[in-house]
């Protein structure tokens, strides 16, 4: 009973210190939102953004990325990069996914993205349920891109980037339909991974890149 009274009291004052952080944020309006995008695709980098708004310029429609339309999210994502106190868009490659696996390099590509920001925050709401490794104090939200707004702001950042690197890269390797489904495992993307097998875009650590790779080389 005395060990759980313990990490009863430890969780709790941990929870104190960290409220106490997050308002003493919230008075120089520093607060970092981070989110990420691209952790369930067969192809291309996961790509995150760090966003501090700026409270003396609103801005109104924040939502999570995937509830709304792509034109509404580019309209937003200008809005936020013109009115932010600072932002900043990082990526973890299809290498290091397959290195160090998607979940550490989508926090690294979070790291990163606070990294360089031009401005230093005080404090960091992260989407999910686990913290990239910061300089700053900060706590994870799950679901936090839906109920925070600069976490939705960091989503709307991450996602038109990314949506902006598929199209690209659609352009460098033609026929997988890159631009339509952005990597996601659709049934076109199946269709055209069994046609053309993988690129150097896919990531070999996922299962059906992996499979279709051993298929092919039992038929070499």
């Amino acid at each position: 009973m005395r060990v759980r009274a313990f990490r009863i009291t430890l969780r709790r004052r941990r929870q104190v210190t960290g409220d106490l952080f997050e308002q003493a944020a919230l008075i120089t309006g520093l607060i970092c939102g981070i989110d990420e995008a691209g952790c369930g695709p067969l192809a291309g980098p996961v790509v995150a953004a760090a966003v501090i708004l700026d409270p003396k310029r609103r801005i109104y429609g924040l939502r999570d990325s995937k509830v709304l339309k792509p034109e509404r999210r580019e309209q937003l994502a200008e809005r936020i990069r013109e009115r932010a106190i600072a932002w900043a868009v990082a990526e973890a490659s299809v290498d290091e996914i397959d290195k160090i696996n998607i979940l550490q390099a989508r926090l690294l590509a979070m790291r990163r993205a606070v990294d360089a920001l031009q401005v230093t925050p005080a404090y960091a709401l992260v989407d999910g349920n686990q913290m990239p490794l910061l300089l700053c104090p900060g706590r994870a939200i799950i679901a936090g891109d839906a109920l925070e707004p600069a976490i939705s702001a960091a989503s709307i950042l991450a996602k038109t980037a990314r949506d902006r690197m598929m199209r690209a890269f659609d352009l460098q390797h033609p026929g997988y339909g890159f631009a339509q489904h952005m990597g996601y495992a659709t049934p076109q993307h199946y269709d055209r991974l069994q046609a053309l097998g993988p690129c150097i875009l896919h990531r070999r650590s996922f299962a059906p890149v992996r499979l279709l790779e051993a298929d092919a080389c039992l038929f070499d």
